[in-house]
């Protein structure tokens, strides 16, 4: 007769665990929430869908199953409720960039930094791009390309900053692998 040495995890692991595969969407839904705060923080209307195309960018490519897509939806949402973009376009937008990087996440997870830089440059202003279009659309005119050129300029010269952050969370507290 075999004895089993496995426990089931207490409380606190298992609210351990759980925080740690939280940490993700919690981070992101912070970040909205701050910068969606009224401050004179100079370019905050570009920092808000910076901050959420870096983090979703970077989180669906190492931790996926951290971002659900309704879970993605209702960030989106969130963003659009801050005053970004008219309701459901950014939910739209993320949930087709979560489907492109875990499309490309073989590839991309073993490459070096700067190739997933480049990936996130052509990425970042597919989403810009879909955000400019829409926006188009539903208003019945062209709008000026300008502030678009300019959220992708802040965001892709954002990622490596915010990347190095999310860097050091994936491999150390938020690691749910430590645990």
């Amino acid at each position: 007769m075999a004895l089993n040495l496995r426990r089931n995890p207490g409380f606190w692991q298992r609210l351990d665990i759980a925080s740690r595969m939280t940490f993700p969407a919690a981070s992101i839904l912070f970040g909205i929430l701050v910068l969606g705060l009224p401050t004179i923080l100079p370019m905050q209307g570009a920092l808000r869908p910076a901050f959420v195309l870096v983090s979703v960018f970077f989180w669906s490519l190492y931790r996926p199953s951290s971002l659900p897509a309704p879970v993605l939806a209702l960030l989106g949402l969130c963003l659009d409720l801050v005053g970004v973009s008219p309701l459901g376009v950014w939910p739209v937008i993320l949930l087709l960039l979560h489907a492109l990087v875990v499309q490309s996440r073989r590839l991309l997870v073993s490459q070096g930094f700067f190739m997933v830089w480049l990936a996130f440059i052509v990425i970042a202003a597919a989403a810009c791009w879909a955000d400019w279009a829409v926006q188009s659309l539903l208003m019945l005119r062209l709008l000026p390309i300008d502030a678009s050129l300019f959220q992708w300029a802040v965001t892709i010269g954002l990622y490596p900053i915010l990347a190095a952050g999310l860097i050091r969370a994936h491999r150390g507290a938020a690691a749910p692998e430590l645990a």
